[in-house]
């Protein structure tokens, strides 16, 4: 059953103005990180990791789930919207009065006398981040993907800006902390000015309750998720000499931004779409196929090239004083090369309201997960094996996160591991191929480029040559932004 050519249309055009914003947010990112990591020392980079920790888990307290929760439902007024944007604030308030009073015992605990005073004030962030919450749930509900993308951009570069200034002016961590809070106070500023809507005076408990019943299991979802995610850091930051766990972030970084500009992309825009079709289930089913093909058509070959070109990229762009950090590049593409399967399964079971199964899913896969984390730490003591550990999580997770689907979609294992082949097979012959130029005797600029041209010509040739369908969705979605007609292929 092929989506009518408005609603291709609009999703097409959605998922274009998110993934220019990741792609152009993620690509400055990417140079100021560089700048920075020239600048500052792996220290630093460790210090603003712990800061993460308690930062994103005051944040899940803060969206409460429901932020999902406005997306998902069908019918949204301004009580809601108001009043989910006041119980935020009030939770914003609550999270940083809590972290600001144990400050100092966080900075006792890890030895870290300055830790203190940058918590306080990196804390700040909580409260910008509320009222970006909400509106970023309107822009979801409009698909007006387009005055996120500007609002990204602009704080992206403002931020780069602040934290490279204050980085050459000597401020070390600091540096780091003030480009976190310039990012969410511009993009706050910025949606005052882009996005129409405003709070209103307007409070129902009624309507919290009845978003909260679907949104608390996200919000315990979203908790257990961070602070599974966070244990390795925390580890990491504890029992590892000091600049392990900026060498760990900084591995992490690269892959990151490439999954997030392309898969974040697509799933932001899929939540709104897979909810508008939630009583469909057939048409339900051939949008997932869809986005788990064109997503794993794209991230594959991406985490695969960046761990073959790691090395020689961290020693061109970082320096040598970085190469600590491309062992754990590689564990972190291997575990973020299955993500558009994991995460489709997921939002494709948000949308139809399910998130009684999205959380009894997530405390399967933290038990297990804590299981194997634990089993790295006390078997093999090492920072390594710590960080592989996510790798095998994610793997036994990808099955268990397609289960339900199986029954609520009719969408098999079978049916998902085909979808996936094309592409995943392209992806080795072309990980071949770089890995034989990475033996040529060449410097580091020359190997970069050669290892780059390569892959994407291999991998771009090999899709012009067998036309999987993957290939095929995606031309047809370019074909459709640029007004032209072609049938979408449903799998």
């Amino acid at each position: 059953m092929a989506l009518s050519e408005t609603k291709k249309r609009t999703a097409g055009r959605s998922f274009l103005f998110k993934l220019t914003e990741s792609v152009a947010t993620q690509g400055i990112s990417f140079v100021v990180g560089i700048v920075l990591a020239r600048l500052l020392s792996p220290e630093d980079y460790t210090i603003l990791g712990l800061l993460l920790i308690f930062g994103n888990v005051a944040r899940v307290f803060v969206q409460s789930g429901l932020n999902t929760a406005l997306i998902q439902k069908l019918d949204v007024d301004e009580t809601d919207l108001s009043s989910v944007f006041y119980l935020s604030l009030g939770i914003s308030g609550a999270c940083y009065a809590l972290l600001y009073f144990t400050a100092s015992l966080i900075a006792g605990y890890f030895a870290v006398p300055q830790f203190a005073g940058l918590l306080r004030v990196y804390a700040l962030i909580l409260f910008p981040g509320a009222f970006n919450s909400v509106q970023q749930a309107v822009i979801a509900r409009r698909m007006a993907f387009r005055k996120l993308m500007k609002a990204s951009i602009v704080a992206t570069v403002l931020s780069g800006v602040v934290g490279i200034g204050m980085a050459y002016g000597g401020c070390g961590v600091w540096a780091l902390v003030a480009q976190q809070l310039t990012t969410q106070v511009a993009v706050c500023v910025i949606l005052l000015f882009v996005v129409d809507w405003r709070p209103k005076l307007l409070f129902s408990w009624q309507k919290v309750k009845s978003l909260f019943s679907f949104g608390w299991k996200l919000l315990l979802s979203s908790l257990i998720e961070t602070i599974y995610n966070e244990l390795r850091p925390l580890v990491i930051g504890k029992r590892y000499p000091e600049g392990e766990l900026g060498f760990y972030k900084r591995g992490n970084q690269f892959p990151e931004l490439l999954m997030n500009s392309v898969d974040g992309s697509i799933q932001s825009v899929m939540l709104p779409v897979f909810s508008a079709e939630q009583e469909n289930r057939v048409r339900l089913k051939a949008i997932m196929r869809r986005t788990v093909m064109v997503s794993s058509f794209l991230v594959f070959p991406m985490m695969a090239g960046l761990a073959l070109v790691a090395r020689p990229m961290v020693s061109l762009l970082l320096t040598d004083k970085w190469l600590p950090c491309v062992p754990f590049i590689w564990i972190c593409c291997a575990d973020y090369a299955f993500y558009p399967v994991h995460t489709s399964n997921l939002q494709a079971i948000n949308a139809m309201g399910r998130s009684d199964v999205f959380l009894r899913l997530e405390i399967i896969k933290k038990l297990y997960g804590v299981a194997i984390l634990a089993v790295s730490v006390f078997c093999f003591h090492s920072v390594y094996a710590i960080a592989a550990s996510s790798v095998v999580s994610t793997l036994i997770g990808t099955f268990v996160n397609a289960s339900p689907n199986k029954k609520l979609l009719g969408y098999s294992y079978l049916e998902q591991v085909v979808d996936l082949l094309p592409s995943l097979g392209m992806t080795a012959v072309m990980g071949v191929a770089v890995w034989a130029v990475g033996r040529l005797p060449l410097g580091n600029l020359p190997m970069l480029l050669l290892q780059t041209a390569v892959g994407a010509g291999v991998y771009a040739g090999l899709s012009l040559l067998f036309k999987p369908e993957a290939y095929r969705n995606l031309v047809d979605m370019i074909k459709t932004l640029r007004g032209k007609t072609g049938e979408v292929t449903n799998g």
